[in-house]
């Protein structure tokens, strides 16, 4: 079965975000209710184009709140996935502010009622959030028999995983049992042409039977036209397809055997619609993929926008 294309809230649902350009995609206004606004276009457009996978988070600012709000009146059915483990620290919604990382019982039992709250029984997947080797959840029983029961009650938890040890979050998220079964059956990674060096943990994530979501496919817009030189081999594969440099970026991720979904960050309905294009899209490309410490030092030096 092939991937599928899902729709990620991380760039609408807050006022600042490390996507190249981003400070031309949203309004000037980046109030709540504008921000709201785009992202009800961005999730009715992606209806349209038969995308049904909707990926958000606890610190996506509002994003929880807007795909709450739209559900309701969506015009298809949409599978839900939420991520927890970050908490979005501003307390005046029109400006941006730092995340604060805490993997413990206490923000999981808070969070996961703040998710509830909002989404009821429309969450699909809850994920930890950007779980690495060095997380304390690794070691906290009462966390992880607190996870185990939300799992034993009906819904699926996984985690996703960021940085350059990527891949042995990945390996040992799979391998982790409690009370006799594995915790998790999912897992999200940033994977795309520039950084591909959790391929082989996501491959086997597949084969132990896990769901895998791929995030930041176009590298935070530098896999875009925004961020490709002249000469890219990825613009040259865009131009002759006809298509958008994004959709060869997007293309290469969804013909990973192992991906299950791979989620767009469109920030308007043309970069979605641009995104889309990559299904069914056959590229050839040469190796471009970077050194997984300098990738991700690039990535932390993105402003935010």
């Amino acid at each position: 079965m092939s991937a599928q294309l899902g729709l990620g809230l991380a760039a609408v649902g807050r006022p600042a975000y490390i996507t190249l350009g981003r400070d031309a995609d949203l309004p000037a206004d980046r109030s709540p209710a504008a921000l709201e606004a785009r992202a009800h276009e961005l999730l009715d457009a992606a209806v349209g184009l038969g995308i049904g996978w909707v990926d958000t988070a606890r610190s996506y600012g509002r994003a929880e709140q807007f795909l709450a709000s739209w559900l309701p009146t969506a015009p298809g059915d949409v599978t839900v996935s939420s991520k927890w483990g970050y908490t979005y620290t501003a307390e005046d919604p029109t400006v941006d502010a730092d995340e604060v990382k805490t993997h413990d019982l206490a923000t999981f039992d808070r969070q996961w009622a703040e998710s509830r709250a909002l989404l009821g029984d429309r969450i699909d997947l809850y994920q930890v959030h950007s779980l690495t080797p060095d997380s304390p959840l690794w070691d906290d029983d009462a966390l992880l028999h607190r996870l185990a029961e939300v799992r034993d009650a009906g819904t699926a938890l996984g985690f996703s995983t960021s940085g350059p040890r990527q891949a042995d979050a990945v390996r040992r998220g799979v391998g982790l049992q409690v009370a006799g079964a594995p915790l998790f059956s999912a897992v999200q990674s940033t994977w795309n042409l520039l950084e591909t060096s959790v391929g082989p943990a996501l491959a086997e994530a597949a084969d132990a039977g896990f769901r895998v979501l791929v995030k930041e496919g176009v590298a935070n817009g530098r896999l875009t036209d925004r961020g490709l030189p002249a000469d890219s081999p990825v613009r040259t594969a865009a131009d002759r397809a006809g298509v958008g440099p994004d959709a060869v970026a997007l293309a290469a991720a969804l013909a990973q055997p192992w991906a299950d979904v791979v989620l767009s960050g469109a920030a308007t309905t043309e970069q979605l619609r641009s995104n889309a294009d990559a299904r069914g899209l056959d590229v050839d490309l040469p190796d471009l993929a970077e050194d997984p410490d300098a990738y991700w030092a690039t990535r932390s030096a993105l402003p935010w926008l």
